[in-house]
């Protein structure tokens, strides 16, 4: 199995239109997650970093996809945050334009990783971004963030509707994840040395 060195992270680019995609015969993991899903916590775990990605005092801050390279082997690619309300029509309606042109190219991706509030139903957002990644036909892993916010009773069944409203295969990647104990990283971080 391919290892990866965390420590070894460089930020690359922020890509604001589609010419700036990075195409590349690097392996590339892509993250994409509502605003205020905590997508930025779970990457920053996964590098065991403090604030590699930047986490914003608000939410919505990413409005480019962003390049990270990791290890000089895999590319970290965060899409902007969706489904944030304090955003303009104008600044969504451009969010939208940049992602259709990012899942309509091919070749950008080779891992979906989806976060979802693992405490909540997945948003019309969500079921989205799931039906644009299934489209690609990459593998998609579904990170349920907030772990640490449900009791335990709450876990199998919140995990079993998240599965069922995104419409998953029975084989679907869904993780228990916590962003901030730390929960779920290992079981990620196989899933992404894989794709190298």
């Amino acid at each position: 199995m391919a290892t990866l060195n965390v420590n070894r992270a460089e930020f690359i680019k922020s890509a604001a239109s589609p010419a700036q995609f990075i195409k590349s015969s690097v392996p590339a993991v892509v993250f994409a997650g509502k605003s205020n899903v905590g997508k930025s916590s779970v990457i920053n775990r996964v590098l065991n970093r403090k604030n590699f990605a930047r986490v914003g005092a608000s939410p919505g801050k990413t409005i480019h996809v962003n390049y990270f390279l990791i290890d000089e082997k895999i590319y970290f690619v965060d899409l902007p945050g969706y489904g944030y309300a304090k955003v303009s029509q104008s600044e969504r309606d451009r969010w939208g334009k940049l992602m259709e042109n990012f899942f309509a190219s091919e070749g950008l991706f080779d891992l979906g990783v989806m976060i979802v509030d693992s405490r909540h139903k997945p948003t019309a957002d969500d079921i989205t971004m799931a039906q644009w990644f299934k489209a690609s036909g990459c593998p998609l892993v579904v990170v349920a963030n907030k772990l640490d916010k449900l009791k335990k009773s709450e876990i199998v069944p919140n995990l079993a509707l998240i599965k069922a409203t995104l419409e998953l295969d029975d084989d679907a990647v869904v993780i228990p994840f916590s962003a901030e104990k730390g929960q779920g990283r290992e079981l990620l971080m196989s899933e992404i040395v894989s794709i190298i």
